[in-house]
């Protein structure tokens, strides 16, 4: 399976990433072609060579006709829409901005469909995303990784007011994604880099197995003195049914109220576990108690351990490494009689492949349509990505 890991060790930023795919082998020819096919007016691409600290990248600007739009949510789709990128792309471009959506709405206590767009919503970051998500594409990758992101110190000016850095809404985006501070300063992250980050690799570890083919560099727009300003992205082999190492934690306990156990779960896959389970045990001198397991990865511990404790009654916990053999899946949007329902689409050791639907898609739209939900998951595992009609 070829897969992309990106190394933010200075931070990540849409222009990095497409200069980086450059460096990768992104052919400078379909990035100018693509953008033209986009029918977004009169933009120049340039694609050149510079230095970052001693390193040479990529990098790549876009000429732009002046503009004053401030858009919402609904106007970003609208041009994604239209656009003349592929299906697949456009549903992850457009993950990307709902994702942005979300974390602005959230940052200013209104809806998503409320959020007033201001460097996000511009042509240039919209060229970013949809540039990303079809590079990504384009070069056949079929599944994506991060290493920690780092994250830069200070303030920074934006439409909204003067904010610390990361920026309140870049923060939420990097929500189950391993961070570091390093003491950079400056906007070392922006939303733009964290939104399609986040949503090509929704926070997934670099494999501990993989065969190296090409590892490139994009450069940010600013060359400070101290770091490299730069991203790396790797290319590479990784074995199918590679096998994740996780961390799994266990506590037994027995004198916590069963209304309080369902919180606990949610709250340890709030902190970055892969999955939590309940487990009814019988304890010492007779008592009924419960098993709370979570698996982990790594840089996710010590959130774990401490939503543990917060949100249970257990003075003490257990970990150990363990191996998780896994079959390669990818997460995409199918259209189902006027719905979109996600799925996740997981391949078989003999090739074949099979889809669970998005629970929560599922009961929206069977809600929508009148049925039962489990008529909609039934036809939608046996129909794949048609429409359901007859």
């Amino acid at each position: 399976m070829r897969g992309l890991v990106f190394d933010p060790f200075a931070g990540i930023s849409g222009d990095m990433i497409l200069g980086a795919l450059i460096d990768v082998g992104l052919e400078p020819e379909w990035l100018e072609a693509f953008v033209a096919s986009l029918g977004l007016g009169d933009i120049g691409v340039v694609i050149e060579r510079t230095m970052r600290q001693g390193i040479a990248c990529g990098r790549v600007r876009f000429e732009l006709p002046h503009e004053h739009a401030h858009r919402h949510l609904r106007h970003v789709l609208e041009i994604v829409d239209r656009s003349t990128a592929s299906d697949e792309v456009k549903a992850t471009a457009g993950a990307v901005f709902r994702r942005l959506a979300a974390a602005e709405a959230g940052v200013h206590g209104t809806s998503i469909e409320e959020v007033h767009f201001h460097e996000v919503g511009a042509l240039d970051a919209i060229l970013d995303v949809l540039c990303a998500v079809a590079g990504i594409a384009e070069l056949g990758i079929e599944r994506c990784y991060t290493r920690p992101v780092t994250i830069g110190t200070g303030f920074v000016d934006i439409a909204h007011g003067h904010f610390p850095l990361p920026a309140p809404a870049t923060l939420k985006l990097l929500d189950g994604l391993p961070v570091r501070d390093t003491g950079f300063a400056g906007e070392c992250t922006t939303p733009t880099g964290a939104a399609i980050l986040a949503t090509v690799t929704e926070g997934r570890p670099a494999p501990s197995n993989m065969v190296v083919q090409r590892s490139g560099f994009g450069a940010g727009s600013r060359d400070p003195s101290d770091r490299p300003n730069c991203l790396r992205l790797i290319v590479g082999e990784v074995t199918e049914g590679a096998q994740d190492t996780l961390v799994l934690v266990q506590a037994d306990i027995d004198d916590l109220p069963p209304e309080y156990v369902p919180p606990a779960q949610e709250a340890l896959l709030e902190a970055g576990a892969v999955d939590a389970v309940v487990v009814s045990s019988g304890m010492k001198k007779g008592r009924p108690g419960i098993r709370l397991e979570a698996l982990v990865p790594e840089a996710r511990l010590d959130g774990v351990l401490e939503a543990l404790f917060r949100n249970t009654s257990t003075i003490g916990a257990r970990y150990w490494p363990v191996n998780r053999p896994a079959l390669p899946r990818r997460e995409e949007s199918v259209e189902w009689q006027g719905r979109t329902v996600r799925v996740k689409r997981v391949r078989l050791p003999d090739g074949r492949e099979r889809i669970k639907p998005e629970f929560e898609d599922v009961v929206k739209a069977a809600h929508e349509l009148g049925l039962e939900p489990y008529e909609v998951r039934l036809a939608l595992e046996q129909g794949g990505s048609n429409d359901g009609r007859d």
